[in-house]
């Protein structure tokens, strides 16, 4: 098989936005992906927070809010080529407080956002009961509520199905394979090893998510990226006007993120320690569900419509591995997003794109390169 500029390792929407960058940019790209079962961005509610600023301490924070900054481009350009539906809207968010211990958090997010330079620009102004309820009919009897209007959503199934459409389109040759291992020669990538071939390339990217790790370990490298899973249940309210309301927050690990024709999407568990294991667990449902009906008592008598399973890429310090692999010249990473993988994972394929396509050193990449953890 003659050879590639780059290969991607991976059709989730970390691997599936730096092929489409890639291409975009001129580069021969292949993109190889086994479809395994529970892939997060198959899963994940798609919550699009607008609680963080490029100016935050925290150099994820910062990436955050860089990479909403950068949603509104990218679905323009997906519209102007008619790529497809993703589901991407702005919504606004609530955040909410009802118990007596979740005032005192409540309280420090409220201070850290109004006293924010660009407070104003993205709202994060506090509200009453009433007016949240109005927003989010199924709501309880909240103490405390933010109302943002930057936050957003977009659907992870069709956001990685029009990013691929595009990509196709501008010369994406895309596999349905397994990699063996990865190619390397004197600290060089040279491409990987599928069942019986080689196929060579100047630049591998290795964006497999939770089952990454695998990966690294064939030419010695560590990526330590674990599997969390994630169970999250959809729920239909026949009648409802949903599709305009806003993302809940609240404090204890959970959220629920609305789309059209009724559906009310809550969740979401984090189990650590779960191993590959894409399935539904009647504790895992349980919490979620408890969970739901403690903030929104009003969704009681919706009906449980399914049930989605990913498994999160999760790092030991919740950051990423972004850029250039140590020892291996040629070699990229583009995982370990955790639970933020539908925000952040379109802007890193933009970063890790711009490394091949422009030779940009990626020096922002810093806090995110997988030798932090040597």
């Amino acid at each position: 098989m003659a050879g590639y500029d780059a290969i991607v390792i991976g059709g989730g929407v970390a691997g599936m936005a730096t092929a489409w960058h890639l291409v975009r940019g001129g580069v021969r790209t292949l993109l190889l992906d086994r479809a395994d079962q529970g892939r997060a961005s198959a899963a994940g509610a798609g919550i699009l927070s607008a609680k963080f600023a490029p100016g935050d301490a925290d150099p994820l924070d910062r990436l955050k809010a860089q990479a909403l900054r950068y949603y509104p481009e990218l679905i323009e350009r997906l519209r102007a080529e008619d790529a497809g539906d993703t589901g991407y809207a702005i919504t606004g968010a609530l955040t909410v407080a009802l118990d007596e211990d979740e005032l005192a958090p409540f309280a420090r997010l409220r201070a850290r956002l109004q006293e924010r330079p660009d407070a104003g620009e993205e709202g994060h102004r506090e509200t009453t009961a009433a007016a949240a309820q109005a927003l989010f009919p199924p709501l309880g009897a909240v103490r405390g509520v933010l109302h943002s209007t930057g936050d957003g959503r977009v659907d992870g199934r069709l956001l990685v199905a029009a990013l691929e459409r595009s990509a196709v389109a501008h010369g994406l040759v895309r596999r349905s394979a397994e990699v063996e291992r990865l190619l390397v020669d004197g600290g060089r990538i040279r491409g990987v090893a599928l069942a019986g071939e080689e196929v060579r390339a100047g630049w591998v990217v290795v964006a497999a998510g939770a089952w990454s790790q695998a990966l690294g370990a064939t030419c010695g490298l560590r990526i330590p990226v674990e599997p969390q899973r994630g169970q999250i249940c959809h729920l239909r309210l026949p009648g409802a006007d949903t599709g305009r309301w806003p993302v809940i927050n609240a404090f204890r690990g959970h959220y629920m993120v609305c789309w059209p024709e009724g559906r009310v999407v809550v969740g979401a568990t984090r189990e650590t320690g779960s191993g590959f294991r894409p399935q539904t667990t009647i504790r895992g449902i349980m919490e979620v569900l408890g969970e739901a009906l403690r903030v929104a008592p009003g969704l009681a008598g919706a009906c449980l419509h399914e049930v989605r399973v990913g498994l999160r890429p999760a790092s030991p310090d919740g950051r990423p591995m972004l850029g250039a692999a140590p020892g291996v010249s040629g070699l990229l990473l583009a995982t370990g997003h955790g639970p933020s993988g539908l925000l952040l994972g379109p802007y890193s394929g933009k970063l890790i794109a711009e490394i091949v396509t422009g030779g940009a050193a990626g020096d922002d990449l810093a806090p995110f390169k997988v030798a932090r953890f040597a």
